[in-house]
């Protein structure tokens, strides 16, 4: 379905476009948030296709190793907070292999995580005709079969099995060869389009490449303003980008353990804290999970002008690394793109409207509802109900029904909605006076 924003009502494919402009029981609800997607290269796993990972699934198998792991340090970061990750994994590898005999042994995926498997070939203490084969990784049995020749041997999480003849025995045949392979800027083009026919917030750049971060940031104002898909970017140091969809990270964090993440690392966290983020709340001031510290710190001057410029950052605050203010990189205000939009909570609060508005409409009105006086009215009340419903959880305030109006459109098959909201904002800065008396 098609969507975006419009300058005049000129449209062709049936679709919801929508503009967003400052301005001085329903079918539908308020949609799920928490879904993050980042792309990374990883030493095992499917190659080029987005896994989707639950926050607090075992992924050992998946990826080859546990979450705690250093390999699979910005998928943990990710998923401190992120509610469904859509991980893509950008190289293809090498696959570790070893032959015996006739029986080539051959590492599922791609990666140097496969030199860390070996094959052990014993005979069967009950059956003298019979040979175990065992799968072991870092020396851990991970699958074990009772066979008589090769032919009998199937493909296990692990390792697959090709030859034939018999079986020879072995205290273990180590997999070799495996490597994880290159990575050039069109991995990410294909990250970024399979990415698109999935519903996600965020998605994160977590590398240091200009051109790189100029295609996500090209990728995330393309859905947001031609197909109606309001999502975020989040990249390291690129203000440049000067648009609300795009949050650029300036520093990183020190984890408790010692560990220092860069501004780049920290954009998984970032991304993953910004999606999973209601439209009624705030990262302002907000720590990261276990970090101790910022990486690195700023003075009050530094922390201004990265601040005035559009850039998120973490600052020290008692033994902590938080938010400083959560913004985007927005900084060319316009009578339609005011100052609010550079707050993301206020962004949470219209990406929300725009996306739920957008899938409610497609579920229940488009196509299926006339185009008259009783249609219209229905259409309206739903967008009353919805609007209700983000007032009753603070996300907007001084909301009424009279700020929805929905008009005839300039075709017989289009209707124009105009809505005035006041999106909610967090308390950020507070003035005291304190008298003595």
């Amino acid at each position: 379905m098609a969507g975006g924003t419009w300058v005049s009502q000129n449209k062709i494919r049936p679709g919801v476009y929508i503009n967003f402009v400052g301005d001085g029981g329903p079918l539908g609800t308020l949609g799920e948030r928490g879904i993050a997607a980042i792309a990374l290269i990883l030493p095992w796993g499917p190659s080029q296709s987005i896994m989707q990972i639950e926050a607090g699934e075992d992924v050992f198998v998946l990826l080859g190793h546990d979450i705690a792991a250093k390999d699979l340090l910005l998928v943990k970061e990710s998923l401190k907070q992120a509610k469904t990750l859509l991980l893509y994994r950008l190289n293809i590898g090498t696959k570790a292999t070893a032959t015996s005999g006739t029986l080539t042994i051959t590492a599922k995926h791609g990666g140097i995580r496969g030199n860390d498997i070996k094959v052990v070939i014993q005979a069967n203490l009950d059956d003298n005709a019979k040979f175990d084969v065992i799968t072991k990784l870092d020396g851990v049995t991970k699958d074990k079969q009772v066979v008589a020749n090769v032919a009998e041997l199937v493909a296990n999480d692990w390792v697959v099995f090709s030859g034939t003849a018999t079986l020879t025995a072995s205290a273990g045949i180590p997999l070799v060869g495996g490597a994880n392979g290159a990575v050039v800027n069109g991995d990410h083009t294909g990250f970024l389009m399979a990415l698109e026919l999935l519903d996600f917030q965020t998605v994160a750049y977590t590398g240091a490449d200009s051109v790189l971060k100029g295609i996500y940031s090209a990728y995330v104002k393309r859905l947001r303003d031609d197909e109606g898909k309001k999502v975020q970017a989040v990249v390291a140091n690129y203000p440049a980008a000067d648009h609300e969809g795009v949050i650029s990270v300036k520093n990183g964090v020190i984890l408790s353990d010692g560990t220092k993440l860069t501004a780049e690392q920290a954009t998984a966290w970032v991304a993953a804290a910004t999606a999973a983020a209601s439209v009624a709340s705030s990262l302002t001031f907000q720590g990261y999970d276990d970090a101790i510290d910022a990486n690195p710190r700023y003075t009050n001057a530094q922390i201004e002008a990265a601040l005035v410029a559009g850039e998120f950052l973490f600052t020290a605050n008692r033994d902590r690394a938080i938010v400083e203010q959560d913004i985007n990189t927005l900084t060319s205000f316009t009578p339609d793109k005011t100052r609010p939009f550079a707050k993301n909570r206020i962004i949470r609060v219209l990406d929300g409207i725009g996306n739920d508005f957008k899938r409610i409409y497609e579920s229940f009105y488009i196509g299926k509802v006339d185009n008259n006086a009783d249609g219209r009215n229905l259409l309206k009340s739903e967008c009353i109900n919805y609007l209700d419903a983000l007032q009753q959880a603070a996300a907007i305030q001084n909301f009424e029904s009279a700020d929805v109006i929905v008009l005839p459109g300039a075709d017989s098959d289009s209707v124009y909605v105009e809505l005035h909201v006041q999106p909610v904002d967090a308390i950020e800065k507070v003035y005291m006076k304190v008298k003595v008396k």
